[in-house]
């Protein structure tokens, strides 16, 4: 009977060995476009500080989040549709070159601090401390988290939803608490996708790459904005 069940052993062992070189793929490539991603990021951060387009968001709450809104899933629509293309890549690309546009009011509110460079800099540290973090336990710890994603979206909703009241009732009370709850949220998403593709999980690095990007801007706009709140220096 041993006889029958040895031929199964090497097929066995090269689908293990083929599903670890594509896991290890996409890892790898996630990581490399993540980095390029913030290229475009502060490329149209720039481009919206330079050009005073911060300063009509500025000027346009209502406006600027409709933009954001039908800009933002509406790429993601697409890089969905073109995930497994180069396209995918150049929407992406596309992509993170806008959330710098849209980024550029709050930097220009920070950098208008006396403090503001110091600030962003703090926020960028802190980002990547969290992203350190987060990918270390995803990397070392055996617990799935993967039950957490529906509960985390739905988080998610809520911030939108809260956030776009609050550009009628602008209470500032509210505005601390979403700042807060994104940070934590997003947080936990980050460890969510981080861990999906480091299990195999994620076999797209497209999709990967757009799924961690959100959760580090996030965490980098919301912490920045806190920031902004609490240690600024107005000169």
């Amino acid at each position: 009977m041993s006889d029958f069940r040895q031929p199964t052993l090497p097929d066995r062992g090269y689908a293990t060995a083929a599903s670890e070189v594509v896991r290890n793929r996409v890892m790898r490539n996630t990581y490399w476009l993540l980095a390029l991603s913030l290229v475009p990021t502060v490329l149209g951060a720039l481009v919206g500080l330079n050009t005073g387009i911060n300063r009509v968001m500025g000027a346009s709450p209502g406006t600027s989040a409709i933009v954001f809104l039908i800009g933002a899933f509406g790429l993601m629509y697409l890089i969905e549709r073109n995930k497994n293309t180069s396209l995918g890549v150049g929407l992406l690309l596309a992509f993170t070159f806008f959330m710098g546009i849209m980024l550029s009011r709050l930097l220009g509110h920070v950098l208008g601090l006396g403090n503001g460079s110091q600030l962003i800099m703090l926020a960028f540290g802190g980002t990547a401390a969290v992203f350190g973090t987060m990918a270390t336990i995803a990397t070392t710890t055996k617990r799935d988290f993967s039950n957490l994603q529906k509960f985390l979206l739905i988080g998610v909703v809520i911030l939108i939803v809260a956030s776009i009241a609050n550009i009628f009732l602008q209470l500032p009370a509210l505005m601390l608490t979403i700042s807060v709850m994104a940070i934590a949220i997003f947080s936990a998403l980050l460890l969510v996708d981080l861990q999906r593709v480091i299990n195999g999980g994620e076999t797209n690095y497209v999709s990967a790459t757009l799924a961690i990007y959100l959760d580090v801007y996030n965490i980098f706009a919301n912490l920045l904005m806190l920031l902004g709140i609490f240690g600024g220096n107005r000169e």
